[in-house]
């Protein structure tokens, strides 16, 4: 009775994120991420009951649809930063760029180095974007669009994780470049993080999700011929 309810799988998947969320502030371990852990609670939930993904994507897609609102409230953040994004407007767009291609260079040497061909190269190369774009450049390049979107998935769970300890490791402090690293490299899922570290570092971020989408819709296609 529980499992034919329209919210049933909704509410166990936001209780694991609650769960997990809260035991992480008490812990304050980087690997024990929620988002990671909701994913593998999810899984082995499915496995335990035998559960069909079409069922628990059913009855999940109130989620799917506040998707596109929660990502339009980035822009509130950006607003309210709107100076800072002028200020450093230039160094905004050369940073995504550079982490833009630096994303495109890593894909290609694993590629090289694999001696994959070019269908994996097409379903690598737009790992660092959301996965609409991300799911539509490798479509469009030929790719495998299941396994580019896992690898988004991945990205962005390892952005959320080590996005902190990274910038620790490396002395960057400033806000503006954190965000720009964060929101170019690992989309929505580092994103998340980034607003926890703070304000400006969340709205440049959702502002960099966006631009480094354009950027990788524009060069994805010159990657793919260049290295072919």
């Amino acid at each position: 009775m529980l499992a034919e309810s329209a919210f049933f799988y909704t509410f166990i998947t936001l209780a694991f994120y609650e769960v997990t969320s809260i035991i992480q502030k008490k812990i304050k371990q980087a690997w024990f991420n929620p988002l990671l852990l909701t994913i593998v609670f999810t899984v082995i939930m499915l496995v335990a009951g035998d559960i069909k993904y079409e069922e628990y994507q059913s009855g999940t897609q109130i989620i799917s649809y506040l998707l596109t609102p929660a990502t339009v409230c980035l822009a509130v953040p950006l607003y309210e930063k709107l100076k800072v994004l002028k200020e450093n407007a230039v160094a905004i767009l050369v940073g995504i760029f550079s982490g833009v291609i630096t994303s495109a260079l890593c894909v290609a040497a694993v590629v090289f180095i694999f001696n994959l061909d070019n269908t994996a190269l097409a379903t690598f190369l737009p790992k660092s974007v959301t996965t609409a774009i991300g799911v539509g450049i490798t479509e469009e390049l030929g790719g495998l669009a299941t396994l580019t979107a896992i690898t988004i998935i991945i990205t962005g769970i390892i952005g959320n994780i080590l996005a902190e300890v990274v910038c620790k490791l490396f002395k960057i402090k400033d806000p503006v470049a954190i965000g720009v690293a964060i929101g170019t490299s690992s989309h929505a899922g580092g994103t998340a993080k980034a607003l926890q570290l703070g304000q400006t570092e969340g709205a440049i971020s959702g502002l960099s999700i966006a631009v480094a989408g354009i950027m990788t819709v524009i060069t994805a296609p010159l990657f793919m011929n260049l290295l072919k």
